[in-house]
């Protein structure tokens, strides 16, 4: 297993001569490497980064990539915890690199980082996202009504609103669905993040398209699937109630009350 280093001299953004009074450590990430242009098989190398604990996991990736190994190849884009590109597997758990501190991982062992799991890895930590935002169109996530198109905004009450806040709160990372055993044995799943994204449109008082994505839903591949496991919920580095909210869809298509 390959071991490359960052010399505390040479490494950018160290602290100066003294440095043993500060609070960086050398912290180890072993990473999954994936490079289908060399070989079919994972593997998994460690890089030693010096970096202050409080800092975040992409500021590690950022290290390596920048002063260790330019062929990283991972996704990130704002960095400030709201746009989901950098869903990953870190210590075994489906976390944003961007929101997760490196002292809150235990810095005094090897910190693994992989791949999301249940869809194919491209290269690296990158997955392809095309099956995860199909299924994603698939359930029409966007306001349908009939009639003329109204002169004035819908309006729509705190309570009514209320009802699908939760739901409002999804930035499409994918944590939750690739953190479904379901979805990881059965691709053809909508998975959980598809149905949250139905449920923020069925229950939306302003919508006249819930019977169609509650049959939609209904599907074999669709809500029925979900066997409650609760790893959504815990994956979901929003705080939504997914597994709440499934339930719910799956009484809505019980009942066709919404």
């Amino acid at each position: 297993m390959a071991t490359p280093t960052m010399d505390k001299a040479e490494a950018a953004g160290t602290p100066e001569p003294g440095f043993a009074d500060t609070p960086y450590i050398t912290a180890t990430f072993r990473i999954r490497r994936f490079n289908p242009e060399v070989s079919d098989q994972s593997e998994w190398e460690d890089f030693e980064v010096l970096i202050d604990p409080k800092e975040r996991v992409l500021d590690a990736l950022h290290k390596i990539k920048w002063e260790l190994d330019g062929t990283l190849t991972f996704r990130r884009s704002c960095a400030h915890g709201v746009c989901g590109s950098d869903a990953m597997r870190i210590n075994g758990k489906n976390r944003l690199a961007c929101k997760t501190l490196i002292k809150d991982l235990n810095p005094d062992k090897p910190i693994t980082i992989e791949a999301i799991k249940g869809l194919t890895v491209l290269k690296d930590l990158v997955v392809d996202m095309d099956p995860f935002f199909q299924a994603y169109r698939d359930v029409m996530p966007f306001l349908i009504t009939k009639g003329n198109e109204p002169t004035r905004e819908r309006l729509q009450s705190a309570e009514d609103r209320e009802r699908f806040d939760d739901t409002t709160k999804c930035i499409l990372c994918a944590a939750c669905t690739s953190s479904c055993p379901v979805f990881w044995n059965d691709g053809q799943y909508f998975g959980p993040a598809a149905i949250v994204n139905a449920h923020r449109f069925i229950f939306d008082s302003r919508d006249e398209g819930g019977e169609q994505r509650l049959e939609i839903l209904n599907d074999k591949d669709g809500v029925w699937r979900c066997r409650t496991t609760f790893n959504c919920t815990d994956a979901c580095p929003r705080g939504i109630e997914v597994t709440k909210a499934i339930q719910e869809v799956k009484r809505a298509l019980i009942t066709r009350r919404f």
